[in-house]
């Protein structure tokens, strides 16, 4: 595993404690794992995701990821109803690993309340939650 200092954490996100990130552009939120997740998880060998439509609350399971090392719930960052999904890491689940911001995306949502984006982290909050982990 690496070292905080050697993972990425773009600013232009916010960040989960369950280590879930969102992009909030466009009315919508790409939501996927941060770096640190994926790093802690292993090679990712099997997502399983949501359909469109389906929608969930903050805090809710919408899927699983499987690595070498254990399958670990996926939680909602904030509340929303599905309208995307990121159907490349069904053939390719190692994308997560590879590219945890860009192509290993999962799902994007129409948020059910904008304001639950208040509850996420920025990235030096989220920064600081994982020196606490460490």
């Amino acid at each position: 595993m690496k070292s905080i200092e050697e993972l990425t954490f773009p600013e232009d996100r916010l960040y989960a404690t369950d280590h879930e990130w969102a992009r909030f552009e466009n009315g919508g939120a790409k939501i996927g794992i941060s770096d640190y997740a994926q790093d802690q998880l292993g090679d990712i060998v099997y997502v399983e995701l949501p359909s469109a439509g389906k929608a969930f609350k903050k805090g809710e399971v919408f899927g699983t990821v499987e690595s070498v090392k254990a399958v670990s719930e996926l939680y909602m960052p904030i509340g929303g109803e599905v309208t995307a999904v990121n159907e490349t890491l069904a053939d390719s689940p190692e994308r997560v690993n590879q590219s945890p911001y860009e192509d290993g995306w999962m799902i994007v949502v129409k948020p059910l309340d904008p304001t639950e984006k208040e509850g996420l982290m920025t990235l030096p909050a989220y920064l600081e939650m994982l020196k606490g982990l460490a």
